[in-house]
């Protein structure tokens, strides 16, 4: 039986990358309660708007890699995603727990188990649709424990400005020469490749009173790196 990779850093916070994807399928809500069953500080997820203005977990712009059949997310129907079954990590449908969450049963998993949810904004969302995805959070009673991240800068700010002082992380590959800039301007943490961050930069960024996150760790020798770098959060498939 398979079981996560145990990491002794007390001064790190874990992220569960999809929920527990190197044990259940990702993005799912069997994934959320692995992780939320174990140690792990934070879950991570991706959130989609369907066609008809609702909010889906899954990483894709389409269901092919996780359902075999192939829709885009945000041309289809709220209705006719969930209906979907999705393969299990094994090749095989079948499993009725297996479906797309919604956004609120993602925080809700969060908020029963005492953890940080980490939702990572797909693509670009217009600022009505970023608006209505905080009042389902901040409904659910769990906006004080939501760490926002994204790629669409756009979606940073518009955040940053409805919420001055919300948790936030911009995502990124590598390192820019705007990024320190950006990420002081706006007030946002990093959430940064792994192999590109640097011990310079963690310190750098520490002192600005920003924190760091790195994606996606999965080796033992990878975690010790980042650690020895400063990292505040690693976010992982499988290392707890």
């Amino acid at each position: 039986m398979y079981d996560t990779i145990h990491l002794n850093a007390a001064n790190v916070r874990m992220i569960a990358h999809r929920g527990l994807s190197g044990l259940e399928l990702e993005n799912t809500g069997s994934a959320f309660i692995a992780a939320a069953n174990r140690s792990y500080y934070g879950i991570e997820t991706d959130v989609h708007r369907t066609v008809d203005g609702r909010f889906i977990i899954i990483h894709d712009d389409n269901t092919k890699r996780v359902a075999g059949d192939e829709m885009i997310v945000e041309r289809t129907t709220y209705e006719t995603l969930r209906s979907i079954r999705l393969v299990d990590k094994d090749g095989k449908k079948g499993r009725r727990d297996l479906i797309m969450p919604s956004l609120a049963e993602y925080i809700g998993i969060c908020k029963k188990c005492g953890k940080e949810a980490v939702l990572e904004l797909k693509n670009h969302f217009q600022p009505e649709d970023l608006y209505q995805i905080i009042d389902i959070i901040r409904e659910a009673g769990w906006l004080e424990h939501t760490t926002f991240i994204s790629f669409d800068l756009p979606n940073m700010i518009c955040l940053r400005d409805r919420l001055p002082e919300q948790s936030a992380q911009f995502l990124i590959s590598k390192q820019t020469e705007w990024l320190v800039d950006t990420l002081k301007k706006y007030r946002l943490d990093l959430d940064i490749l792994h192999t590109a961050v640097t011990a310079e930069l963690v310190s750098e960024l520490h002192a600005a009173g920003l924190k760091v996150n790195v994606w996606t760790v999965d080796t033992l020798e990878d975690a010790q790196r980042v650690i020895d770098c400063g990292v505040d959060f690693i976010t992982s498939n499988i290392l707890e």
